[in-house]
């Protein structure tokens, strides 16, 4: 404890003596760790931000549809069209393990939904209950999305997406009423809470209205679905629980099982896999571009140190005649050097969380995020650090330690 207060008094009168040369010092390091801590914080938000709004059509799913046959099989030519129906559902989510919830799609635009004089022709989509889990369709407080009672009653309630409430209603006043699907009254018992969504297929959910789909078969008579969506258990094995469901219906409707475009599968997994990539080799040239920065402060201090080196020769020498070891040498200047590298990271790190708090105010969240101070941002920047500072204090101890006593004291 002695020799460590003793290495800090020394510290402390070193930095006092050259006060400029220390200050440029710390500002390097300063500055280098805002880089690295800010940059990486900016690629974590961007990231995450990304992420929201892909996630706003739902997490883990894969919307199937029917397309037409490109591939001879079994003496049927190409070109033959498939079609889901309901029954494809039940036998889907009986045969491939891996799917975790499932339901069809029924959809149709171009018929009116109306609230008195106010009109307009949303996507009229009719579904099981789970889809409003599968697709992240939350109802605003008061309110809820349909349930079996609802399905096996074919009973007339709707859920509205927020745009289509605000539209034919005003917002925050469409729960409880009745509007018309065509000449049909429907009760509104959900109206959708605002989400992000950047991707899509057929209409926003904003813009959408949603039906039990036993309703939707009844009121409209229609047999075939539009689409089926289904969510993995294992986003692993997405791809592979593609080719599984492609295969239960290519037994069924007796096309090629590798033929992709007799049935269709937009995998969002495919996604993940593509940001989580995307983002690892972001946030790595983020952090190199920050390191670099933190590694010319680096370069300042072991320089520093080196001066210093040479402007302690003569005690250095005092002290090891009387008897201070080389190891006792190299501790000392390299704890200097770790001293100014921790005071630097310090400061770094304060004026890093102030940015990053100041951003959050900035209007630019729904586009590329905001930063965002997590444990991976602050163990890459302090990663960085230790690299930095092993190196900067390293390289002058060891010369410190490696002096000729005996020239030291002819200084």
């Amino acid at each position: 404890m002695q020799h460590v207060l003793s290495i800090i008094s020394e510290f402390i009168t070193d930095m006092k003596g050259q006060k400029l040369r220390v200050f440029m010092t710390l500002f390097g390091i300063t500055w280098g760790t805002v880089a690295i801590v800010v940059l990486i914080a900016f690629g974590v938000g961007f990231k995450k931000q990304l992420s929201v709004n892909m996630h706003g059509i739902g997490e883990q799913i894969a919307i199937m549809f029917p397309g037409r046959t490109t591939k001879p099989f079994q003496g049927f030519g190409t070109g033959r069209g498939i079609s889901f129906t309901e029954d494809d559902t039940k036998l889907i989510a009986s045969q491939v393990q891996n799917v975790q919830a499932i339901s069809p799609e029924y959809s149709r635009g171009g018929v009116p939904v109306r609230n008195g004089v106010n009109i307009m022709n949303p996507l009229i989509a009719g579904v099981y209950p789970i889809y409003g889990e599968m697709r992240n369709i939350i109802p605003r407080e008061g309110g809820r999305f349909f349930n079996d009672p609802d399905m096996k009653e074919r009973r007339r309630v709707i859920v509205l997406g927020d745009k289509v409430e605000e539209l034919l209603f005003g917002a925050g006043k469409g729960l409880g009423n009745l509007v018309y699907v065509g000449d049909v009254p429907f009760l509104v018992i959900g109206v959708m809470q605002k989400k992000t969504q950047n991707s899509s297929y057929n209409s926003r959910d904003q813009d959408r209205v949603f039906i039990p789909a036993t309703t939707y078969s009844s009121v409209f008579g229609e047999v075939y679905l539009n689409n089926i969506i289904f969510q993995v258990k294992d986003p692993q094995m997405a791809d592979a629980t593609g080719d599984e469901v492609r295969s239960v219906l290519s037994k069924k409707y007796r096309f090629d099982p590798t033929d992709r475009d007799a049935v269709w599968i937009w995998d969002t997994n495919e996604f993940d896999k593509f940001l989580f990539y995307f983002f690892l080799a972001f946030n790595i040239f983020m952090g190199l571009i920050g390191s670099f920065t933190l590694g010319v402060g680096g370069v300042g201090v072991a320089n520093i140190m080196y001066i210093v080196v040479q402007e302690r020769t003569r005690e250095i020498g005092i002290k090891r005649a009387v008897g201070a070891k080389k190891s006792n040498i190299l501790v000392q200047f390299f704890l200097e050097t770790l001293f100014i590298i921790l005071i630097g990271s310090v400061f770094g790190f304060l004026i890093s969380v102030g940015l990053i708090q100041a951003l959050q105010y900035l209007p630019i969240k729904d586009f590329v995020g905001t930063p965002e101070f997590s444990f991976e941002v602050a163990l890459a920047a302090i990663s960085v650090l230790a690299i930095v500072g092993f190196t900067a204090g390293l390289m002058p101890a060891r010369k410190a330690a490696s002096l000729d006593v005996i020239e030291c004291l002819r200084q």
